[in-house]
């Protein structure tokens, strides 16, 4: 019951600091609490079913599109991500929520025109993720998601014979993937001379060594996509220092450990060794990228099905481009 103000009044000094002294008390104690709270584990988190690496196909109209996220544990009670769509690099996800088996979370636009956050919702059963993913313009997008593959690999790996895939003449074994097709072949190059479709080739492979020529005019763009899911990048960063989106780099993902590009209009070399998730790049000579672990598909992936073979293509709606010497060594044992 409260007090009333002249009975207060006339309590005098000691009853209001009684009082005083017994709201401090309860302050107290609810701070304890809290603290106390707050650094006990968060069980239902740190165990949350959500965590690891999931494989997403989204549908929008007219097709499907492969998407990924992963969930990790940051601390002990919060939940962290990242988020792949259609294109783009891989992004963060500051915060995941998950409760009664439901996982939420919000990222800000990245080449979106409009300004608005991306959402995301979905529910775990039976080991399936389904939901919606509603876009910055406001379109929902039904998804489904399966845990990603592991690719983990056992035993010594044999290598078969090499193989051409551009044979310097024509583009037999290869198709175009989408848009108008640029890519013409001239004296034993391969040419993209200007923006238009991807090239893919016929052929899908599962472990390999690719060895691949590359040269591009100055401020030009392109990828060489493994298995048809992982960029490796192909652009004219001239002299900055690496990043994950630059020469080099698994795109949004591993960043080279230096940059050793000789620039645009020169002859460069990729040698780049796949087995499993295991990845090395040597670019001109110099491994960039040492037998690191790709986490999932990056942006432009033809597919989100981590598990099968896959095509190899090049990135040709970017700008020009010009590729030659192409073989592949594939794996014979030690991929499984």
């Amino acid at each position: 019951m409260r007090c009333p103000t002249r009975l207060c009044a006339l309590a005098g000094p000691s009853v209001r600091l009684a009082r005083a002294r017994a709201l401090l008390s309860r302050g107290l104690l609810f701070s304890a609490v809290l603290s106390s709270a707050l650094a006990r584990p968060a069980g239902a988190q740190a165990s949350a079913p959500i965590i690891g690496r999931w494989d997403l196909t989204v549908q929008q109209p007219g097709g499907s599109y492969p998407s990924w996220v992963e969930v990790t544990l940051s601390g002990n009670r919060t939940l962290v991500g990242r988020f792949v769509g259609g294109g783009g690099s891989a992004r963060p996800i500051a915060r995941v929520e998950y409760t009664n088996g439901t996982m939420r979370f919000a990222i800000p636009p990245q080449w979106d025109r409009e300004t608005t956050d991306m959402t995301f919702e979905a529910t775990l059963a039976d080991d399936m993720l389904r939901g919606t993913i509603t876009t910055p313009s406001g379109e929902k997008q039904a998804f489904t998601g399966k845990r990603a593959p592991l690719l983990r690999r056992t035993g010594a790996v044999t290598w078969g014979a090499p193989v051409t895939l551009f044979n310097g003449r024509d583009l037999t074994g290869w198709k175009s993937g989408g848009g108008t097709n640029q890519w013409k072949a001239v004296d034993g190059v391969l040419q993209n001379v200007k923006g238009g479709a991807n090239l893919v080739t016929e052929g899908t492979y599962t472990d390999f060594k690719l060895h691949i020529e590359f040269k591009y005019p100055k401020g030009s763009n392109s990828g060489v996509y493994l298995r048809g899911r992982y960029e490796v990048q192909v652009e004219d960063n001239g002299t900055e220092e690496p990043l994950p989106v630059h020469l080099g780099g698994i795109y949004g993902f591993l960043v080279p450990n230096e940059n050793v590009s000789k620039g645009p209009d020169v002859w460069q070399t990729y040698d780049i060794t796949l087995i499993g998730r295991r990845v090395t790049v040597v670019l001109n000579g110099k491994t960039i990228i040492g037998d690191q672990t790709i986490p999932g598909i990056t942006g432009g992936a033809l597919d989100s099905d981590e598990g099968a073979p896959g095509p190899f293509y090049l990135q040709g709606d970017h700008g020009p481009v010009a590729y030659r010497n192409i073989v592949l060594t594939p794996a014979t044992s030690g991929a499984k």
